[in-house]
């Protein structure tokens, strides 16, 4: 145990003056910016979303902490950037994480890591199923009006694991174990839900199955909002398509280059080569074809589009296929299927900044929950990024970013028998933002 009242050792002095440390500063936090996180998770009410979810086995006379506390705590800590259970056993004395759970400074503790893990391996497989519908509705209610369309991107991304956890596999494009969950946002970056998955490609009828049900908690919500579904080519299995053109999904997904779609654009690739080859520079030469084809194993023909494009590296040619009739050749590539690689910076969000790859517990709904915790989490920084002015730098910020500025501030707390007092660095860089931040949460939806 570290004494508080000895000073730090080996500190240089300053202008010929010593410098004294010690940790004994009183009720103290290096998370100031928590107060504004605070006031989000109370509008989007996540913790108390999952915790309805989950039936609580424990005696309420002998409950200390809540699940909608025990929950809420974990969301907060991983958005602050404490991503591991183990992080709530010095936390859980912090006097703002104890006010963002509605507690005060002078109360008892909030939960420790043995309290976090009992509960992340308390949800069965049926109450995960209604924690994603819950997930689901929570992105339904971001939005202030029905909307006529969205915008689904889906995709998988492999998650590496190290230990003996249920439904891992190995990957030998990866040369690991791991698990590879579908993730699905949408086109403006809110989280819609994910799903726990060996270390393999999908088949078709997995990813039917999984549409399906996601298709019907949309539309017990949104009945008439036209849904676009974009992915990569894997996703482009004759189950999935005839399944969207059965729900009247429509869809824009890439396909795997083959022979048969190569023999469409053979003359476009050899002018666009020689168009190059004729005035060379940095810039690639594209161009598009549009075409309707089908695979043996699909049930009707389809429109296809085709991106070839000739550089100094040679010609590389792309495919989509679609069911949308309108828009060009053009339009549909370049600016609309090509726009869902936004998805994989939300991914890489997801992943590295809030570590949703920390699935390191021996079961698989274990795991698969805390896909679903850190996915509350992701709301959480997202919400409070959409709050910012749209033509600001602070409205594509990462989140490491935004955390580093916005929520690592250092605060004093002082706690009075009539209030509670806050005291913030005067010099802290982001006062505005905070101040702002603040202001526009009315604005935000709940």
């Amino acid at each position: 145990m570290v004494d508080h009242t000895l000073p730090l050792p080996g500190l240089s002095p300053v202008a010929g003056k010593p410098v004294i440390g010690r940790f004994d500063g009183g009720r103290l936090s290096s998370d100031g910016g928590l107060l504004v996180l605070r006031e989000v998770s109370k509008r989007l009410r996540i913790a108390d979303r999952l915790a309805a979810c989950i039936e609580d086995p424990r005696d309420p006379t002998r409950t200390a902490h809540s699940l909608a506390d025990i929950i809420g705590f974990r969301l907060l800590a991983i958005a602050a950037g404490y991503e591991d259970a183990n992080d709530a056993d010095s936390l859980r004395r912090d006097p703002l994480f104890k006010m963002a759970l509605e507690r005060l400074p002078s109360e008892r503790d909030l939960c420790s890591q043995a309290t976090i893990s009992r509960l992340e391996n308390l949800p069965d497989t049926r109450a995960l199923l209604r924690i994603g519908r819950a997930m689901v509705d929570l992105y339904c209610a971001s939005f202030r009006q029905v909307p006529k369309r969205i915008v689904l991107d889906e995709d998988d991304t492999f998650d590496a694991v190290h230990g003996g956890q249920q439904l891992r596999l190995f990957n030998a494009h990866y040369d690991e174990y791991g698990f590879q969950p579908m993730v699905v946002f949408d086109g403006d970056g809110r989280f819609v839900t994910a799903v726990l998955r060996p270390a393999k490609r999908p088949k078709g009828t997995e990813i039917r199955a999984f549409l399906r049900r996601l298709l019907r908690t949309i539309r017990t919500n949104w009945p008439h909002t036209q849904i676009l579904l974009r992915a990569d080519g894997h996703y482009a299995c004759p189950e999935v398509l005839d399944w969207c053109e059965g729900e009247r999904i429509d869809y824009v997904l890439g396909l795997p280059t083959s022979s048969t779609l190569r023999r469409h654009v053979t003359t476009l690739e050899a002018s666009t080569a020689a168009r190059f080859q004729a005035a060379p520079g940095p810039d690639k030469v594209r161009r598009f074809k549009e075409f309707y084809d089908g695979a043996s194993s699909w049930s009707r023909v389809r429109r296809i589009v085709a991106r070839v494009e000739a550089g100094d590296q040679g010609t590389d040619s792309r495919f989509i296929v679609t069911n949308l009739r309108h828009g060009t050749g053009r339009w549909l590539y370049a600016d609309l299927y090509c726009a869902r690689e936004q998805a994989e910076n939300h991914i890489k969000a997801w992943k590295s900044h809030l570590a949703a790859d920390r699935t390191s517990c021996t079961k698989a709904t274990a795991n698969q929950f805390r896909l679903f915790l850190h996915a509350g989490a992701y709301w959480l920084l997202w919400s409070l990024r959409s709050l910012m002015p749209k033509r600001s730098r602070w409205r594509t910020v990462q989140f490491d970013t935004l955390r580093l500025r916005l929520v690592k501030i250092a605060a004093r707390i002082v706690e009075m028998k009539t209030q509670i007092k806050v005291h913030l660095p005067t010099s802290a860089p982001d006062q505005a933002i905070i101040h702002l931040a603040l202001g526009r949460l009315p604005r935000l939806i709940c």
